[in-house]
C-alpha cells in the first residue's frame, strides 16, 4: 500500500470506523495545496512565522550548511537547500514551513500503512510542502515537489493540531504525505505536545536523515515507516536523487532505538523488481533488523514522471512476498491490490489469522495483550488496549 493524499477538508471525513475507498486519486494540484479547517488564520505571507532551523552550522561569508539530511546542503546567503523550504537569511538558516501544513486529514492508520500499530484506529495526518528527494514516481508530487510560496496555506500552531486530533478522537498523529524531514521542527513541536496528552506520533518517511536528527526524532515518536525505494544505489541516484546507504543506516538506527519500525517497498516493473536483488534485500533485512519488522510490497501505478510503465503485475508482488518469507521475514504484506490473503496478519507460530483486513477496514482482531489468542505467542507491535 502506498499512501495517497486525500482531500483535506475535515468536514468530509467519515467518523472513526467508517468505510473509506481503497484508492483515491486526486487530479489537479489545488486539491493538495489548500487547508480548509474552518479556522480563521493568516495565510502564508501575511505574517512571518519562520523558525530558525535546528540542525545547521555557520560557515564563512554568511554561508551555512544544513545538517538535517545526508545532502548536507551548503547554502549561500539568500538561497535555499534542495528541499526548497530552508532558507539562509543573513547567515541564519530558517524553516519556511513551520506551522504551515498544506493538508490535514483524518485517515485509518492502515492507510499509512501501519499494520502493527493501533489497528482499526484513526490517525490525524498532516504534511507541509517539500521533500529532500525527487522520486520520479512520487504519488504526492503535487505537494512534495512544491515550494512554500506555491500554496495558499493557513498557519496552524502545534497546539492547534493536537487539539484537532483530540477532538477527532484520533489516537495518533501521522507526519506523512510529503516528507516529514523537511518540516522537522514543526513535527517535533507537535510530537512533544501530543506525547504529553497521550496521543502517539507516527512518521511516514523516506528515511533520508542525518544521524543526530534521527536520534532526536526517535525520542519523540512511537513508530516510523520507511519507504525503501530499492536495494540499489544506482536506482536511488537516478530515480530518487539520493543514495541508498543513508537509508539503510536509518533503518538500523530506528530498530536499535526501540521505536516501532515498518517498511514499504513500491515495486516498479523493470526498475526494482529483480528477484535476485529482492532476495539480497530480504537477507539484509533479516540480518540487520530481525524477522519481526513488517515489510509491505506495494503495487505501482503510473504516476508523475514514470507514467510510461504498466502497473505491477500481481504475480510479481506475490513472488516478492514469497522470497521475503523464504528469507525469514515473518510479517510480509501486499498492498494496492484487490482483496488478498497477504493483507491480513498471521501468527508465525500457529499460522492462524490474527488480524483480518479488507483494504483499510479491520474485520477482526485476535490479539490479546500483544499475544496470539490461539497459541499465546507474542505478535510484536503497538497494539494499545486489548480488543475483543
Amino acid at each position: 500500500m502506498v499512501e495517497k493524499l486525500e482531500p483535506n477538508l475535515l468536514r468530509e471525513i467519515p467518523s472513526p470506523g467508517g468505510e473509506m475507498s481503497r484508492r483515491s486519486f486526486i487530479t489537479g494540484s489545488a486539491a493538495f495545496l489548500t487547508c480548509a479547517l474552518g479556522i480563521a488564520s493568516p495565510s502564508l505571507g501575511d505574517e512571518d512565522h519562520s523558525q530558525e532551523a535546528s540542525y545547521y552550522r555557520k560557515l564563512e561569508d554568511q554561508t551555512v550548511q544544513c545538517l538535517l539530511c545526508p545532502h548536507g546542503c551548503v547554502i549561500p546567503r539568500g538561497e535555499r537547500g534542495i528541499c526548497g523550504n530552508r532558507e539562509n537569511r543573513g547567515g541564519i538558516l530558517y524553516s519556511l514551513v513551520y506551522g504551515y501544513p498544506c493538508s490535514i486529514h483524518l485517515d485509518p492508520i492502515e492507510k499509512k500503512p501501519f499494520f502493527h500499530v493501533l489497528p482499526g484506529t484513526s490517525s490525524l495526518s498532516l504534511s507541509t510542502v517539500g521533500c529532500n528527494m525527487t522520486c520520479r514516481f512520487c504519488q504526492n508530487w503535487q505537494i512534495s515537489q512544491s515550494r512554500p510560496e506555491d500554496a495558499d496555506i493557513r498557519y496552524q500552531e502545534p497546539a492547534e493540531v493536537v487539539k484537532i486530533a483530540r477532538d477527532r478522537q484520533a489516537l495518533s498523529i501521522a507526519y506523512t504525505y510529503g516528507e516529514p524531514v523537511v518540516f522537522f521542527e514543526y513535527m517535533a513541536a507537535i510530537a512533544r505536545l501530543a506525547k504529553a496528552q497521550g496521543i502517539r506520533s507516527v512518521v511516514v518517511t523516506n528515511g533520508y536523515y542525518a544521524e543526530k536528527p534521527l536520534s532526536d526524532l526517535c525520542r519523540l515518536v512511537d513508530a516510523i515507516k520507511i519507504d525503501l525505494k530499492a536495494y540499489d544505489d544506482t536506482y536511488y541516484q537516478k530515480i530518487c536523487g539520493a543514495r541508498l546507504q543513508p537509508v539503510l543506516d536509518s533503518l538500523v538506527r530506528i530498530k536499535q532505538s526501540g521505536v516501532w519500525l515498518e517498511i514499504v517497498y513500491l515495486m516498479i516493473p523493470t526498475l526494482n523488481d529483480q528477484p535476485d536483488r529482492l532476495r539480497e534485500m530480504s537477507r539484509w533485512l533479516f540480518r540487520n533488523l530481525g524477522p519481526d519488522v513488517p515489510v509491505h510490497f506495494s503495487r505501482f501505478y503510473p504516476q508523475y514522471r514514470l507514467n510510461n510503465l504498466p502497473p505491477t503485475p500481481l504475480s510479481t508482488l506475490e513472488q516478492a512476498w514469497e522470497i521475503c518469507r523464504q528469507e525469514g521475514m515473518r510479517y510480509v504484506y501486499l498492498g494496492n491490490i484487490p482483496p488478498h490473503r497477504a493483507e491480513s496478519t498471521y501468527c508465525p507460530f500457529c499460522e492462524k489469522k490474527v488480524i483480518s483486513r479488507n483494504g483499510y477496514r479491520i474485520e477482526k482482531i485476535d490479539i490479546s495483550n500483544g499475544n496470539c489468542r490461539f497459541c499465546g505467542k507474542p505478535i510484536p507491535g503497538l497494539w494499545g488496549e486489548d480488543k475483543s
